[in-house]
């Protein structure tokens, strides 16, 4: 099944798709913090709380898609991913060969993206 990623936009009215992934043997989750978020003081919090101070995650990650063995692995990464922020996901990602991901995150006020190696995944051109 080909699995269209949507491209994170605040307040967007619709989705637009940013790349494609295959999806064959694997369960698939997206955990993101662009749909459900509150500003306060000027300053964007996502809906994902980081377990280790109570407090909303504050980091680069837009929107994160984990492939794993089970919907239940694939959810609990995603999650954790998106308290973790970009260089810890990635070195856990790189150590477990069964895990597939896609994440999109804001470097320099654009989104930019990052793909595990084992991960095909087609950009959708605009």
């Amino acid at each position: 099944w080909p699995i269209k990623i949507e491209k994170p936009m605040i307040n967007a009215l619709k989705s637009i798709p940013f790349c494609t992934v295959p999806l064959k043997n694997y369960a698939m989750a997206t955990s993101g913090n662009y749909r459900q978020f509150f500003f306060k003081n000027g300053k964007r919090y996502g809906h994902t709380i980081d377990p280790r101070s109570g407090f909303p995650a504050r980091n680069e990650m837009l929107s994160v898609t984990v492939l794993a063995p089970s919907a239940a692995e694939a959810d609990a990464y995603a999650t954790a991913f998106m308290v973790l922020g970009l260089k810890e996901s990635v070195e856990i990602i790189s150590k477990n060969p069964f895990l597939k991901a896609f994440i999109i995150y804001e470097k320099d006020e654009k989104s930019v993206f990052w793909a595990s190696p084992n991960l095909s995944f087609e950009l959708v051109k605009e």
